[in-house]
């Protein structure tokens, strides 16, 4: 079995952040979103992976990821020249995919289940096609299924008005090679994209092997700023490792679990926990609540946040404010002079400078 990552798209939802950067690549708890996925395919014993990337970010996707040894994988970068559907990308991928079945895995998506259940009930039942689906409460801005009364995979509704379930696309499915004859069946939507939903629906009503399963553990879409720290809390809650690789000052206080990366400089602060600090970074006269991550080479002198996302090399300066549920993109710089906000919040693309004086 291959696996097939899809980590083109435009990232609108994320800008300014992804007007620069891939929506894949950005960092929940330090780490791209992508790697998650791929971390999560290699575990479920999938080593053979393509990933599919566009000419706008591609470049971002490769130079990062590498070609797949830093995960024991064989990475293979396949080029979408533009975004015409999810069934589009598996037409762009054949000549990779060949006649091996496949996961497909969206890159900006984080569930928490193991991925091998599924893909073994896949193989024991000789499906034709897998859905994973996720009780959601908003399950209108997601693709939809409609079951029977046994369970049984009835019908696919992209993005319905009136939702026939509550049961949302997950975003992760299995398919055997029999999804090409659906994909050259079908035509493209309203948007002028090749759903993924519309070929799944044609081998549904060709009566062919195809279930859906409902993932118990959470499922995040890291597609918004407030998915994103959601993500990030999650990860942090669930997930840090506790290490302290630089040294810090005596009167710095950590309470919790705390990870730090090495050559950082940590002076007079108090850090709580759950907090993830990269490497190589400056933080002086500073409070970090929980749920936030600082990447490497950050700046951080006299200022307060918590539940929030610092990209790396960003620089904060005298914001003695507390900033609070927010994403500070690459490079931004944030200085502030104000004495009397109770709290700030913001959504800082790469490359920006901030001045509220």
């Amino acid at each position: 079995m291959k696996a097939l990552i899809l980590s083109g798209g435009k990232g609108t939802r994320l800008r300014p952040l992804t007007y620069t950067g891939a929506k894949q690549m950005v960092p929940v708890a330090n780490k791209p979103i992508l790697w998650y996925g791929i971390e999560a395919i290699v575990a479920a014993g999938i080593t053979d992976i393509g990933i599919i990337i566009s000419p706008e970010t591609g470049e971002e996707v490769k130079t990062k990821t590498g070609n797949g040894d830093r995960f024991g994988a064989k990475i293979t970068y396949i080029l979408q020249d533009k975004p015409l559907g999810l069934a589009h990308a598996v037409i762009v991928a054949q000549p990779f995919l060949r006649n091996s079945p496949f996961v497909m895995y969206l890159g900006d998506n984080l569930i928490e289940n193991d991925l091998r259940p599924f893909t073994e009930q896949f193989k024991a039942r000789s499906l034709d096609a897998l859905t994973l689906l996720g009780a959601i409460p908003n399950p209108s801005e997601f693709g939809v299924a409609k079951l029977d009364e046994n369970g049984r995979l009835l019908q696919l509704v992209e993005k319905p008005k009136i939702p026939p379930s509550n049961l949302a696309l997950v975003g992760i499915y299995l398919f055997s090679n029999t999804i090409y004859q659906a994909i050259a069946n079908i035509q493209p939507s309203t948007r002028g994209e090749l759903e993924i939903t519309d070929a799944i629906q044609f081998l549904i009503d060709q009566s062919k092997r195809v279930e859906a399963c409902q993932i118990n553990g959470w499922w995040l879409d890291t597609g918004k700023k407030d998915d994103l720290l959601e993500a990030n809390r999650i990860i942090l809650d669930t997930r840090l490792e506790v290490a302290i690789e630089s040294e810090v000052s005596a009167n710095t206080q950590i309470i919790g679990r705390v990870q730090i990366g090495p050559r950082s400089q940590i002076i007079n602060c108090t850090i709580r926990g759950p907090v993830i600090i990269g490497s190589d970074c400056q933080l002086e006269n500073c409070f970090i609540g929980p749920y936030s991550s600082v990447a490497d080479q950050v700046r951080l002198i006299e200022a307060d946040l918590e539940h929030s996302v610092i990209l790396q090399g960003a620089k904060v300066l005298g914001v003695q404010q507390r900033i609070v549920d927010s994403v500070i993109g690459q490079r931004a710089q944030l200085k502030v002079a104000l004495q009397h906000p109770k709290a700030l919040r913001f959504l800082v693309g790469d490359d920006s400078q901030l001045e509220l004086v």
